[in-house]
């Protein structure tokens, strides 16, 4: 990846929705070129997508969690289990493999404090092997940025 690349990928970040045309003029090529870096980056799974940034309260999901979880045990099948099971949960919008003294990190969106209860208790309970959960929940954003700095 070069450098045109990666303006291709800022650009792309600012606005996802940018024709072709537009990307080719942010990026200083002429559109051939660009579209062919661009199928590129596609192919390589570099860019995997394009998706709307929605806001979460305006959605109906006005609380967001931060979730340290530290597994009872490391061996392979807690691991994968709890890997698979956070998978298929639709609040989680992120889960981290972190060091330190947790061992993930989620990050999770409900629409109230009993919504979260359940999602504890209904949904992230019954994986099993959780040794502890421990939460943040956020009450404002400074910064929330889809943009990779500069290289």
């Amino acid at each position: 990846m070069d450098e045109k690349d990666r303006q291709i990928i800022r650009a792309l970040q600012q606005d996802g929705r940018m024709s072709n045309q537009d990307l080719a003029a942010a990026v200083s090529l002429s559109p051939s070129p660009c579209l062919r870096r661009l199928r590129n980056l596609e192919k390589e799974g570099v860019i995997r997508g394009y998706a709307a940034r929605v806001d979460a309260r305006a959605y109906g999901l006005p609380i967001t969690a931060f979730v340290r979880i530290r597994l009872e045990r490391h061996d392979e099948t807690t691991v994968q289990t709890f890997e698979r099971e956070v998978d298929r949960m639709d609040e989680v919008l992120e889960c981290h493999v972190m060091t330190g003294q947790t061992d993930y990190q989620l990050r999770v969106v409900v629409d109230s404090l009993d919504d979260y209860e359940r999602f504890i208790r209904a949904r992230l309970h019954r994986v099993g092997g959780i040794g502890s959960i421990d939460t943040s929940f956020a009450y404002g954003t400074v910064k929330e940025s889809m943009v990779f700095p500069m290289r």
